[in-house]
């Protein structure tokens, strides 16, 4: 598991392309048979990703770095398949994800394995974990299941549906917000109008990009934006203090994530647009 530190707003001001990438990107995520992990200590969140081809792979990690006797012991765990028809056991329980399914999995649960139906179309099961302090049951919800809601016009270039998994009046959870936002054809644009969030951070994970396509994801500071590209199936740290949005060569896919002193989703700090620089 690699480890991120957290970076000061006055630092990030002086960072060049390759520190930004070094400190927010997360360019590896699916690795065949493998598990990827990355903890930032924006309030301890771990991100990454399962990918079982051939093999199942189990969710383990070096665990002094968490200081517990098994991953889930302290944490929740959040996950999205963004790959073909897969296989979360929990416990030994089986729990059955397609494309675009959510699975909450609580704390207390001891052990959690992936497994793809199909080799040559294997699943690929995106991460999120967060310090927990209350076990709730694990649980499962579809996008068809998901609170949704339309937002933006194809005027504004941000048409898009947004997709609520796990937040207060969905899948139950200890701090860890979860969810989904599609947009639609010929548009580019999400989270504009930028906001913060002072009370939680969040994670961007984009998906359903062509291989030739990136977005530009723009970060910081509202008075120091900075930006990061992006492709298809990376993943972005966004710290409290700094915006998060982006805009793309196509339309795409996005999962985000938070974590922090609250669960509410529309606790955020609205910026202006006349303040960004």
């Amino acid at each position: 598991m690699e480890r991120r530190y957290a970076s000061h707003p006055s630092q990030v001001k002086q960072f060049d392309t390759e520190r930004l990438r070094q400190e927010f990107h997360i360019p590896k995520l699916f690795t065949p048979d493998a598990l990827e992990l990355v903890l930032t200590h924006e309030d301890r969140m771990i991100i990454g990703g399962a990918a079982p081809v051939n093999s199942d792979v189990k969710l383990e990690t070096d665990l002094k770095e968490l200081g517990v006797e098994y991953f889930l012991e302290r944490r929740e765990l959040g996950v999205i398949n963004v790959g073909g028809p897969g296989i979360i056991l929990v416990d030994g329980t089986a729990y059955d994800l397609e494309r675009k399914d959510c699975l909450y999995i609580g704390m207390g649960s001891r052990e959690v394995i992936f497994r793809s139906k199909e080799a040559a179309n294997p699943a690929k099961f995106y991460l999120n974990s967060a310090p927990a302090h209350k076990e709730f049951p694990t649980a499962k919800t579809t996008l068809a299941e998901a609170e949704s809601g339309a937002m933006g016009s194809i005027e504004n270039s941000n048409e898009r549906t947004i997709h609520r998994f796990i937040h207060e009046s969905g899948i139950q959870s200890s701090q860890l917000v979860m969810g989904m936002t599609q947009l639609k054809s010929g548009s580019m644009w999400n989270t504009m109008p930028a906001h913060v969030h002072p009370r939680r951070m969040e994670a961007y994970m984009y998906f359903d990009l062509p291989e030739d396509a990136i977005v530009i994801h723009l970060m910081g500071e509202p008075s120091e934006t900075r930006h990061i590209v992006m492709r298809n199936e990376e993943a972005v740290i966004s710290p409290n203090w700094s915006i998060h949005s982006g805009a793309g060569t196509n339309n795409y896919t996005f999962i985000w994530s938070m974590a922090g002193d609250n669960k509410k989703y529309a606790d955020m700090d609205a910026v202006s647009m006349k303040a960004l620089k």
